[in-house]
């Protein structure tokens, strides 16, 4: 992309524009929750819709001139109803976090107890983090993954509602590879009078591309960012059953926002035409082989994925346990590579959250960019490289060269040269 009157009113802004983009082209992506978005979506978030100030709803707006804006609200609105099948979506949360914020406010009074997967199992800090408002303002009874399995043990979960009768139960993610119960969820959510809210910010993308099961028709409610593997613009959009309809709309406006941010919904409008059509599906399913064989092809080098390997797009690395080398060390080896990817805790990790004992890495930008199984085995073999001289500077330049070689290979939907 040229940015021709950044260049021109701002060179410093223009400078930092141009390095991002080449190192977009330049590097390996694997962090799970990145995508690339296309130049439809880019010129959608750049349009004048930004400039118009929405309050409300279509056709109850407490602004004038917003004829316009309410179509392409409603645009937007049809086209998540239809990916999802959803009775009643908003479309205008500004991103994952005041999304669900805004859920919890619609179903719950503060001080109600909720069930949610733990952050340092796999959950997010939006599902009871206590230095987060859910963990504030409500009480959290968590739910874990077994020891040996690694995974969620839904009679485990049964169990707990039970025992602790929760207002809702929160299902989702953000460092979990294996598929959820969405049935025995809701099976378990009646069994105890709760509510069930299902986060699906990292899968909904998988899901709108037929390759995971829907959770909508189960749940009271349903979060998701619309990014990620949705593959839109940075922001959120809540899906429930009618009878939630009002209440989540007053949650979100006015209980959590003001002005929704038109040019952005215009662009989910985009992202979800795009998710509509039949590549898109093809795109979902090769993101989760791409998953598969990335995980493979590490374990065959001696990394120990967790629970032994993934459903979708994402997995974690044991990387202490297989290595001796810390979440932080390798990240920022291979950051210095041109690979990209974050440092995670793994499930019981003894490790603190700023230096853990794992990575998480997932598939999503990279398969957008046309990779396939057989390139997982080289990204393998370079995340090998890089992690095994992590000290020597001079293997780190070298491994840096073949990752820059690699990567040209593949152009970048939206800011293609």
């Amino acid at each position: 992309m040229n940015y021709p009157n950044v260049a021109k009113e701002d060179p410093a802004v223009y400078e930092i524009l141009k390095r991002e983009e080449a190192r977009e082209r330049e590097g390996i992506e694997l962090i799970a929750s990145e995508n690339y978005v296309s130049r439809a979506v880019l010129e959608a978030m750049g349009s004048v819709l930004t400039n118009k100030y929405s309050e409300g709803y279509p056709g109850k707006r407490y602004y004038g001139g917003n004829e316009v804006i309410d179509e392409v609200e409603n645009l937007a609105i049809r086209r998540a109803q239809e990916l999802f099948g959803a009775e009643h979506v908003n479309v205008q949360p500004l991103s994952g976090s005041p999304a669900n914020l805004a859920v919890y406010m619609a179903l719950l009074q503060p001080g109600d107890k909720v069930l949610g997967f733990s952050l340092d199992q796999g959950g997010h800090l939006s599902h009871g983090h206590p230095l987060n408002f859910s963990g504030k303002l409500y009480t959290i009874a968590p739910y874990f993954v077994g020891k040996e399995t690694e995974t969620i043990d839904m009679d485990e979960v049964e169990a707990i509602a039970l025992r602790e009768r929760p207002r809702m139960i929160l299902a989702g993610f953000s460092a979990y590879s294996r598929s959820f119960d969405w049935k025995r969820f809701r099976a378990i959510a009646d069994k105890v009078g709760a509510y069930l809210f299902a986060d699906i910010a990292h899968i909904a993308g998988l899901i709108a591309g037929k390759q995971l099961e829907n959770p909508v028709p189960f749940c009271d409610v349903v979060s998701t960012t619309t990014h990620k593997t949705l593959r839109g613009p940075r922001g959120a959009m809540i899906m429930c059953k009618e009878q939630f309809a009002s209440a989540i709309d007053k949650a979100v406006f006015p209980g959590v926002q003001g002005g929704p941010h038109e040019h952005i919904i215009a662009a989910k409008a985009v992202a979800y035409g795009e998710a509509l059509r039949p590549e898109f599906q093809t795109y979902s399913a090769q993101v989760i082989a791409n998953a598969r064989a990335l995980a493979d092809a590490l374990q065959k080098k001696g990394y120990r994925v967790v629970s032994g390997g993934t459903d979708n797009h994402l997995m974690l690395v044991d990387l202490f346990g297989s290595k001796e080398i810390t979440g932080k060390e390798g990240e920022k080896a291979l950051e210095r590579t041109g690979i990209s990817i974050n440092k995670n805790m793994i499930p019981f990790d003894a490790r603190k959250p700023m230096d853990p004992s794992g990575i998480r890495l997932g598939t999503p930008a990279l398969t957008t960019r046309g990779c396939k199984e057989s390139d997982m085995q080289t990204v393998a073999d370079l995340m090998d490289d890089a992690l095994a001289h992590r000290n020597d500077d001079a293997k780190l330049a070298e491994v840096r060269g073949r990752v820059r070689e690699f990567a040209l290979k593949f152009p970048v939907p939206g800011i293609e040269a």
